[in-house]
């Protein structure tokens, strides 16, 4: 496959930054797009150019940290998959690709395709823990008995990974998606429910400190989300924190 990219080069947060043009040839449709990114910059190395910064780690889609808007989409054409997973037969020879950093006010370029996505670890900080102390203390997994429907609905939310493809997609960079995953991976459990109503009103008041929008219910975020999680979290947020405010 010979291709097109379209890259966004930006040296840092400062910099005004801008798209570049790159053709790379004899592309595998085996590749993944990292794979393909590395090939790119390889060459770009062996000319004595800077290669394009980009996030990765685990690459089997469960760190999050490949994010990346392709062609107009948060981690590419395919569904299901993080942008590690994604592979270049989704694309076909002579194609333009645009590639892109997650665009959100609370998530500032660090360089090229890199954002800081710390104001996630921020948000989580602000209440994503449980003060049950399970550290030592073993026991029994049945002798807390918890609701199956609860148990489940609780480990899909957990299935959350922090990509932040929910903000990149959303018209209005709301986090909303996020923040109520990790709201009903606690508030479901009984160990999360000492803290239950401090950590929705703390979570959520960190998630606008940090210059996130508010969800207007466009759908968005489910639908590029790698791991699916539902809009039923973002409901069972509201009612949460709805519960919280009325508390307090």
């Amino acid at each position: 496959m010979n291709l097109t990219l379209k890259i966004w080069r930006q040296k840092d947060a400062n910099d005004k930054g801008k798209m570049v043009d790159y053709p790379i040839s004899d592309v595998s449709p085996d590749m993944s797009f990292l794979e393909m990114l590395d090939v790119l910059n390889d060459q770009l190395i062996n000319k004595g150019e800077e290669p394009v910064a980009f996030d990765h780690d685990c690459r089997e889609g469960i760190c999050g940290m490949c994010s990346l808007y392709i062609n107009g989409e948060a981690h590419g054409p395919d569904r299901g998959v993080t942008t590690c997973q994604l592979h270049m037969r989704m694309f076909n020879d002579g194609d333009t690709i645009y590639i892109e950093p997650f665009r959100a006010q609370a998530f500032p370029v660090i360089k090229d395709l890199v954002v800081d996505r710390s104001s996630f670890d921020r948000i989580q900080h602000a209440g994503g823990f449980i003060s049950v102390n399970t550290s030592g203390n073993t026991i029994d997994a049945n002798a807390i008995p918890v609701n199956k429907h609860d148990a489940d609905t609780a480990f899909d939310a957990a299935t959350c990974i922090g990509c932040g493809a929910c903000v990149a997609s959303c018209k209005n960079s709301s986090a909303m998606l996020f923040v109520s995953a990790k709201v009903s991976q606690f508030a479901l459990l009984p160990q999360g429910q000492v803290e239950a109503t401090d950590r929705v009103l703390n979570m959520v008041k960190q998630m606008d400190e940090e210059g996130f929008g508010n969800c207007t219910n466009t759908g968005a975020c489910e639908v590029e989300c790698p791991k699916g999680i539902s809009l039923e979290n973002i409901a069972r947020m509201n009612r949460e924190y709805l519960k919280a405010s009325l508390k307090g």
